[in-house]
């Protein structure tokens, strides 16, 4: 265990690290079909139990960033996805997956560059990052998405998330918005994200946070 956060699991090719900061207990890695995690048993991740493209393919599972992958033995190292897409949970967080850039994010959250659960209910004691809290709360928004936006013109590059102070999440860079139904609704380079749970054109930000006082701190 590196610090109080981040827990490593050592093996002879690679190191696979958890974050609790960012775990959602989602429970891809768990129920993966092979022997690099295991409930229950200790360790409850074994790097060497698996070879490194099956541990790597795990740790790509997971939706929040809480794992990732290092290579000891030269092997492929973690790669942002061709495309940032940002999936919009039913009744939950937003999803996001590619070359991410999280203002905020702290330095040693190294799954969070690739992938990373964001809060939009407004609740979360962990923002930007999701917690759970919408579950407890009864968050409800089944993540449709009316707008179909101004498109994108095929370049890659990263994404820049910026939570505003007290306000939308800003984000800049080539991205495709995608429905809790699967739908790949929304594409452009530019847009304002609700996080204060508030908006009435979720996923987007409608200025209702001004509204009702809406704080981040």
């Amino acid at each position: 265990m590196s610090d109080e956060s981040i827990y490593t699991f050592p093996g002879e090719r690679a190191d696979i690290t958890w974050d609790r900061r960012l775990c959602l207990h989602v429970g891809e890695c768990g129920r993966a079909d092979n022997d690099l995690f295991h409930g229950g048993r200790k360790p409850w991740c074994a790097p060497d139990e698996v070879d490194n493209a099956t541990a790597l393919d795990v740790v790509q599972r997971c939706p929040t960033g809480a794992l990732a992958f290092h290579p000891k033995d030269g092997s492929a190292a973690e790669q942002a996805d061709a495309t940032n897409q940002v999936f919009i949970a039913n009744n939950g967080p937003l999803y996001l997956r590619g070359d991410l850039q999280i203002e905020g994010a702290e330095d040693d959250m190294a799954g969070a560059r690739f992938r990373a659960a964001l809060c939009r209910c407004g609740l979360s004691a962990n923002k930007p990052f999701c917690d759970n809290s919408h579950e407890k709360e009864g968050f409800v928004d089944r993540g449709a998405i009316g707008m179909i936006g101004p498109g994108d013109d095929g370049e890659a590059g990263p994404l820049k998330i910026t939570p505003s102070p007290n306000g939308p999440l800003v984000v800049h860079g080539p991205m495709t918005l995608v429905a809790a139904s699967g739908r790949a609704a929304w594409k452009g380079r530019k847009t304002a994200l609700c996080r204060c749970g508030a908006s009435k054109n979720k996923p987007f930000c409608d200025g209702t946070h001004r509204q009702i006082g809406f704080t981040t701190g």
